[in-house]
């Protein structure tokens, strides 16, 4: 527990939150930009609002988002003598990389709650959407949550072990990249890769009343799938800690 309430301390003051609260305000900005442009025209309303708005979100924004918060989360440790003053405390390597991926996973889930209070404020003040956001929304931005974690995992674990800022992050645009591109072709290597694992969660249920779907093909807000996505990503996790753990003892970094 010391590990984990010291990240909370030092995100006190952290540049985190910036990416916290711009990368959804933007995500859902972009999709309420075209009713916005139209005079709040919006064919299916808030499913219409919701799916602009985390199809943008899902497949671009989140994963790099949490890479920017992973090097951000690491960078303090990476500067001067920090390194070793954090790994030579009488701490086992397992709570201090457990700690930073709950740190980044904390802040994962505020980015998915910035997204649906934006879309809700947008929806309500500026389309003047009736209603509110559909129940459905709010169900799977849960599991959006429960995904994000194994790229928590992973993000934490490049950016401890590269010194650079910039390159976990580029290798999350990369993998992002990539796992859109085999969501969107309908293969099955999407959901073995986090971050294709946290894009799938984003499109859950995501169909107009129209029958149109997004990009590619998305699941149903079921039990199915659900418990797909909750075990895939507690499964993910573990063999991600687990082997970031691995990585650092190996490296001896303490001395």
């Amino acid at each position: 527990m010391g590990s984990l309430r010291a990240e909370f301390l030092k995100l006190r003051r952290s540049m985190s939150w910036a990416v916290v609260v711009l990368l959804p305000v933007i995500a859902a900005l972009a999709g309420a930009m075209a009713g916005l442009t139209e005079g709040g025209a919006l064919a299916d309303g808030w499913h219409t609002l919701w799916i602009r708005s985390i199809g943008f979100h899902g497949m671009a924004l989140l994963p790099v988002g949490i890479a920017l918060l992973a090097s951000l989360v690491w960078r303090v440790e990476h500067t001067g003598g920090n390194w070793n003053a954090l790994m030579g405390r009488p701490v086992p390597t397992a709570q201090v990389v457990i700690a930073k991926t709950v740190a980044v996973s904390v802040l994962a889930a505020a980015m998915q709650a910035v997204l649906v209070a934006t879309v809700i404020v947008l929806g309500t003040l500026a389309l003047g959407l009736a209603g509110t956001l559909p129940a459905g929304y709010w169900a799977s931005s849960l599991v959006v949550i429960v995904a994000c974690v194994p790229v928590a995992a992973l993000q934490s674990g490049l950016s401890a072990l590269l010194r650079s800022f910039a390159a976990p992050v580029a290798v999350a645009f990369v993998l992002t990249g990539l796992s859109t591109t085999l969501l969107m072709t309908g293969a099955d290597a999407a959901s073995v890769l986090p971050y294709g694992l946290a894009t799938r969660a984003t499109q859950l249920g995501t169909v107009l009343v129209s029958g149109e779907a997004t990009a590619f093909d998305a699941a149903a807000l079921s039990a199915e799938s659900v418990l797909f996505l909750a075990l895939t990503s507690a499964v993910m996790t573990v063999i991600i800690v687990a082997a970031t753990v691995a990585v650092i003892d190996r490296r001896d970094i303490r001395a």
